[in-house]
């Protein structure tokens, strides 16, 4: 290819590499899934989660799809729709979202990232001690984020031996509170 002056050999140069940038960044968008700045996505343990739309917080989800759940009996060591035990409640309302949490309410102990009362949202975890021992021994979903005021749906082996709401401000919940943990 004769170029008649350097003027012409400089644009067409110019073109060309535009061309071949340009191009370079259309691929690796497309194999990248394009640009997606309208999107909330939370990557959680490296799982993509999806919220069901763009103006839905995930925990938002986890909540609602957990109030489903009122009611369902309490079952030591149940993790189903026929019965739950507090930690069988949480792993089983997280699973449904693909999110992977213990099992055991003692293995949220340095699980998740801490996070101070105030600071809770929708879907945050709180911890409490075992009635009986200094441990980890019950759990519950924040559904009503109000500092140490919060609401929380748990299974309880209490009284109504059931998936209930309770406040945090609750003497008996107040008292063993150990700390309030984000998986999200």
């Amino acid at each position: 290819m004769k170029f008649k002056n350097i003027n012409t050999m400089k644009l067409t140069l110019f073109i060309g590499l535009s061309v071949l940038v340009l191009g370079s960044i259309a691929y690796v968008s497309s194999k990248t899934g394009g640009f997606s700045s309208q999107k909330n996505e939370t990557i959680v343990k490296d799982t993509l989660v999806d919220p069901i739309d763009n103006n839905t917080y995930l925990g938002d989800n986890i909540v609602n799809f957990g109030m489903g759940l009122l009611g369902t009996p309490y079952v030591a060591a149940g993790c189903s729709k026929n019965g739950f035990d507090c930690s069988g409640f949480v792993y089983y309302v997280y699973n449904n979202f693909k999110i992977k949490v213990p099992r055991s309410s003692s293995q949220f102990e340095n699980f998740g990232k801490e996070i101070p009362i105030s600071d809770v949202k929708k879907g945050d975890i709180l911890l409490f001690l075992s009635p009986t021992r200094n441990v980890i021994g019950h759990m519950g979903i924040v559904t009503n984020p109000k500092g140490m005021e919060s609401d929380f749906i748990h299974s309880t082996s209490g009284r109504e031996m059931k998936v209930v709401i309770t406040s945090l401000k609750k003497p008996g919940y107040t008292r063993r509170f150990v700390k309030a943990i984000r998986v999200l």
